[in-house]
């Protein structure tokens, strides 16, 4: 798959509510996934990245996303992913938006990085 059709087919399923689908097909077994902050700011491999997913479902409750289209250069894709989310520990509920930006390498995502402000 090219870098353009990664990036459509992630958008797609992410918008269709199948965001598991990504990870079985598009992402590489050595994905390294980045984020701003947080307990584990840097997931090496499936294996971390699951444990980052159950951390997800595990404290928040989402109510609705939506993927933009995808912006390509090269090996590399853009997203904006905005959320309408509850904290389940303190019951606060609150849209945000971030900047996905993906790496691609021998047909699969091998980084993913996202970007927005946190309250850190």
């Amino acid at each position: 798959m090219t870098t353009q059709e990664i990036a459509n087919n992630l958008v797609e399923w992410c918008n269709s509510g199948q965001e598991a689908r990504c990870y079985q097909e598009l992402y590489s077994p050595n994905i390294v996934s980045i984020e701003p902050g947080g307990e584990n700011p840097v997931a090496n491999g499936m294996d971390e990245l699951a444990k980052k997913g159950e951390w997800w479902e595990e404290n928040f409750e989402v109510h609705s996303t939506k993927t933009s289209s995808p912006i390509v250069a090269d090996n590399w894709f853009s997203v904006r992913h905005e959320m309408d989310t509850t904290h389940k520990p303190s019951g606060q509920r609150s849209q945000m938006a971030e900047i996905g930006i993906y790496q691609v390498k021998d047909g699969k995502i091998v980084k993913e990085q996202f970007f927005y402000d946190s309250e850190e």
